[in-house]
């Protein structure tokens, strides 16, 4: 039986892998969930919290560490947490001080005496599509846009560094192990944690149904029809499960994606209509309001990543890839300011016993940006198959069992 450790313990990626974990307790001695907060019951004997800081120094790290009664015999670590700063400069500063001190501090303790590998959860920031247009499907052989006259810091590309240079083959501990997952678009619930996409459009689509609206998109006609990968948390932790273990995922990295391949034009209406509601026939033949409508060149402050491979593509000069850019129709971060959309959530939420602060908690420029960018992101799950994974997801179910554990803990009406 083998103990683990993992940070980030109450977001929504490490809560399903904790979840994951002690469901199997045939399998897992122990789990030790690490966290600045100790807010999550996670109903199993297994599972034992504790409070760790990682902003702090590796030797007060060291300390926290020291309260894991069987520090020294666990084996795998899942490092899930992240700090989002106002810069990536600033992103990958802090990020990459976080993993280095952590790790630093297992090595203060002796914790690494025992262990076999580290998972590192990273997203597809990985491909830059963050800045605009990445080559589809994204694969994990990609180039790193590791320019930074053209493109600003990634700190993915930092943590991984630091992973590798800390594990791995070549590394200060060649015994020790590393995989790096690469989610998109994750799709789950952590109570409290709401940077969820699957909660912003419940909460939209909640209030719009108080104002006696259709459901009108709001981002934008372009990717309305374009195509998206998703991550169920839930299938995310079955992957990492499942990883951590398999000898073939050893110092390699992976998309993690459902397994399908969505489009809000499919999605939309299903939305709609869980929630009782049509979508607005014509919702792209008026003109967007103005004061709500937003629009972000992307390429003025970065290069598309695709240029990158534009010539060994054949691709430069096409004029197949438009410049990429952000466009909502409504901004949802405006569209939360109104007053009407206020009132109307405050009179929803009392009425039906809903979390009063969903609404401003809320991530709506999270939302904005995966809905109102203007180009494809798809990504392939071959390496993962190849290497002995069949985990697969719809996308829809993952949305219907989020929206289900939404109701469940107040935070929008129940549909039914």
């Amino acid at each position: 039986m083998a103990s683990a450790i993992v940070l980030g313990a109450t977001g929504i990626i490490g809560r399903e892998l904790i979840k994951e974990l002690s469901a199997h307790p045939s399998q897992w001695k122990s789990i030790h969930a690490l966290s600045r907060s100790k807010k999550e019951d996670f109903g199993s004997p297994s599972v034992q919290q504790h409070h760790i800081d990682l902003l702090n120094s590796a030797q007060d790290m060291a300390k926290d560490l020291s309260a894991i009664r069987d520090l020294d015999a666990v084996e795998h670590v899942f490092f899930c947490a992240w700090l989002q700063k106002a810069t990536e400069k600033e992103n990958a500063d802090v990020n990459g001080a976080m993993l280095q001190n952590f790790l630093d501090a297992l090595e203060i303790t002796g914790a690494v005496s025992k262990l076999k590998r580290i998972v590192l959860v990273t997203g597809c920031k990985q491909y830059g599509v963050h800045l605009g247009q990445a080559k589809v499907p994204m694969l994990e052989s990609d180039p790193w846009l590791r320019d930074e006259s053209k493109w600003p810091p990634n700190f993915y590309y930092r943590q991984q560094d630091i992973l590798t240079a800390f594990c791995g083959e070549g590394s200060k501990h060649p015994e020790i192990s590393w995989t790096v997952t690469y989610p998109n678009d994750v799709i789950g619930y952590a109570s409290g944690n709401f940077m969820n996409l699957a909660t912003d459009i419940a909460i939209y689509a909640a209030v719009n149904k108080e104002l006696g609206r259709d459901l009108e998109f709001p981002g934008n006609e372009t990717f309305y029809t374009k195509f998206d990968v998703f991550t169920s948390s839930k299938l995310h932790a079955q992957f990492c499960v499942w990883a951590v273990q398999e000898p073939k995922t050893a110092n390699e990295g992976f998309n993690v994606f459902n397994g399908d391949v969505q489009s809000w034009q499919d999605l939309w209406p299903r939305v709609a209509k869980h929630f009782g509601m049509k979508v607005k026939a014509d919702q792209f033949a008026s003109p967007a309001p103005k004061d709500l409508a937003n629009l972000v060149q992307l390429t003025e402050k970065a290069p598309q990543p695709v240029t990158m491979l534009a010539k060994e593509l054949g691709l430069e000069g096409a004029k197949s890839i438009p410049p990429s850019q952000l466009e909502q129709r409504i901004s949802l971060v405006k569209w939360s300011k109104t007053e009407e959309v206020k009132q109307a959530w405050n009179r929803l939420a009392e009425r039906e016993g809903l979390q009063k602060d969903a609404l401003e908690k809320a991530t709506w420029a999270f939302t904005d940006f995966i809905l109102g960018r203007n180009y494809d992101v798809v990504g392939s799950m071959s390496k993962a198959r190849e290497a002995g994974w069949t985990g697969y997801m719809d996308t829809w179910k993952s949305l219907v069992d989020t929206f289900g554990e939404l109701e469940e803990a107040r935070v929008i009406p129940k549909t039914h």
